[in-house]
Order: C-alpha cells, then sequence, then structure tokens
C-alpha cells in the first residue's frame, strides 16, 4: 500500500491545495518501507492535476491537514481514501493510520481560508 501527504518539511501540511510537495509512503507488513518526496509545485489548486499525480505514484490513501471540496471530489473520483485533519510528523501519522488509530476529522476548507469544523 502507499500512502500520500502532503508536507512541509517533516510535517504535514495544514494546506493540501497549496503543498509544493507529497510524501509517498510504501507500507509492507504494517511498517513503513520506503519514502519518496515528490514536487507539485506546477500543480497549486489543480484538484484533478493533484489526484492524477498522486494516483500515478500509485497512492491509494491520502492523508491531509485542511483540504477543500474540490480536491476532495478528485481524489474520490481518482479512487483514492481520503482522511482528513491530521496533523504534525507525517512518520508519526502515517503510524497512527497503519495502528489503526488515526481518525477521519472530517475537516474541510473553503476557498477563502476559513476552516469550517463539523
Amino acid at each position: 500500500m502507499k500512502i500520500a501527504l502532503p508536507n512541509k518539511g517533516n510535517m504535514v501540511n495544514q494546506h493540501f491545495g497549496k503543498s509544493e510537495s507529497f510524501v509517498i509512503a510504501t507500507i509492507e507488513d504494517n511498517k513503513i518501507v520506503s519514502v519518496e518526496e515528490i514536487s507539485s509545485v506546477e500543480l497549486a489548486h489543480q484538484h484533478q492535476g493533484l489526484a492524477d499525480l498522486l494516483t500515478a505514484h500509485g497512492a491509494t490513501v491520502v492523508i491531509t491537514g485542511g483540504i477543500g471540496a474540490g480536491a476532495i471530489t478528485g481524489l474520490k473520483q481518482n479512487g483514492l481514501k481520503v482522511i482528513k485533519g491530521a496533523s504534525g510528523e507525517y512518520k508519526k501519522v502515517i503510524e497512527e493510520y497503519i495502528n489503526g488509530t488515526l481518525e477521519d476529522k472530517d475537516v474541510t476548507c473553503n476557498h477563502h481560508g476559513e476552516h469550517h469544523h463539523q
């Protein structure tokens, strides 16, 4: 399984559409076996472009902080599972997902930078 996360250094980027890179973690036997960082600079706010990029790198799950409805739709149309509201160091977040302790916090953003918590 491959998990994609928008990153800012070693942290989960809280703005999916503005992320300049993503990490793609390969998981085997419930362990992270490799992590690669891919650039997404040219795809900022291009929902389908980002979805296609992550799918092309083999991702099946996307874990993110804040994300807008358009991006969620694009990812789901590509068959990707989306988990929202994650924060902290991305390796810890991936380990929480593997261990089944990461919750989807259902956080979505509008295009004005405000966060709506339901």
